[in-house]
């Protein structure tokens, strides 16, 4: 055991100049932006989280989520910097937006009167003040996202239903539906059917003590959107029946969030019905994904090169032309033309290897050090094999 312990120690002292190398303090700083309106004329202040790295990415453009309850922020900027660190994966650089909590008799009311179904002007904000304050003072690149617990879970589908257009994907754990909460079971069928834009909603519940009157809704919901057949809505129905009450939206954010953007961090694989269908459906499949779902640009270069590299063995020609897709795409990537030249390579075809390779060079040193002496290495790679052969 004493073996053990100073095995553990020793980690744990290896580990620590890692960890302290990050300015914890410097992560994810808070601003305050306060907007005023007709609906809210002493106006409402709000909270915004600026990811990590914000202020120097200054050509960079964000996500941005919202959530109405004050004590999300800590447990979504936390979740938020935890799962995009790594490169936007799995959760992309997001700003996130949550009410400050200071005492506004006009949200209140505005809330209350939703509740019924009848009042819109706490959706009317949404549409035309939040946004227009938030796009006007910050980078955002247009795909928003709303996140709520019960009761703002609730608001969060009246929203849906009512004004699909504000937000792009839509997280509601643990929703109140009984009593037919904001018209949603009553109005759920009918509004649905007429979606004509590409939203995502993922709609989860437990069975504690405070779900359980909520539970027979959550069941008639989801039946109704299970039957539904409009081509627009993507949906996730999720039970954390062995999970906590206040844990609940956590786990939603969490499973949400890889749904959301799975068709970025995932790329189509070679034998999807969509790569079977070449490589045009393939980049026609990005320009949906980057116009209309997403609104900014989602590439296809990966899922290009997947069925690029998964047809050279056996249709080389038609593996190139697939490949030389991606460079007609994107004539200034780095790594289109350096796929390009290693499929060459492969087919023992150096001098092509060469060529292609030396313009993924050139066009290389716009980016890190790393990826320029990676591409130069390939270069010198191949100019080897060129004098062996």
């Amino acid at each position: 055991m004493k073996k053990v312990f100073c095995l553990l120690f020793c980690l744990n002292l290896s580990i620590a100049p890692l960890t302290s190398a990050t300015n914890i303090s410097a992560l994810n700083p808070i601003e305050k932006l306060t907007i005023s309106s007709e609906r809210f004329p002493d106006g409402i202040t709000l909270n915004v989280t600026l990811p990590d790295g914000y202020q120097e990415n200054s050509d960079k453009e964000y996500v941005v989520l919202f959530d109405l309850h004050p004590r999300s922020q800590p447990y979504l900027s936390g979740m938020q910097d935890w799962m995009s660190h790594n490169g936007d994966w799995p959760w992309l650089n997001t700003i996130i937006v949550t009410y400050s909590g200071e005492a506004n008799t006009s949200l209140d009311e505005h809330f209350e009167s939703a509740i019924s179904g009848n009042n819109h002007k706490l959706l009317d904000f949404f549409e035309d003040d939040l946004f227009s304050a938030i796009d006007k003072k910050y980078r955002t690149n247009g795909f928003r996202i709303y996140s709520g617990f019960t009761g703002n879970a609730s608001l969060g589908l009246y929203m849906l239903l009512n004004r699909p257009e504000i937000f792009n994907a839509y997280i509601a754990a643990s929703p109140l539906l009984a009593n037919d909460h904001f018209n949603i079971l009553s109005q759920a069928q009918e509004k649905l059917n007429k979606l004509t834009l590409p939203r995502y909603l993922f709609i989860s519940i437990g069975k504690s003590g405070y779900d359980e009157a909520h539970l027979p809704g959550f069941k008639e919901l989801s039946e109704i959107i299970t039957s539904s057949t409009n081509k627009h809505l993507t949906t996730t129905i999720k039970r954390f029946d062995d999970a906590y009450y206040m844990t609940q939206p956590v786990l939603a954010t969490a499973h949400a969030i890889e749904e959301i953007f799975r068709d970025i961090n995932e790329n189509l694989p070679a034998d999807s019905a969509i790569s079977k269908q070449g490589g045009q459906a393939i980049i026609n499949h990005y320009k949906y994904l980057s116009k209309e779902k997403f609104g900014f640009e989602v590439s296809a270069q990966s899922s290009l090169k997947l069925l690029g590299f998964s047809l050279l063995e056996k249709k080389p020609n038609k593996a190139l032309k697939v490949l030389s897709m991606a460079i007609k795409e994107y004539p200034e990537s780095t790594f289109a033309y350096s796929a390009l030249a290693k499929a060459h390579f492969q087919l023992a075809q150096f001098k092509k290897a060469i060529l292609f390779q030396k313009i993924a060079v050139e066009k290389s040193k716009k980016l890190i050090p790393w990826h320029q002496r990676k591409q130069a290495e390939y270069l010198a790679k191949y100019q080897q094999a060129a004098k062996l052969d």
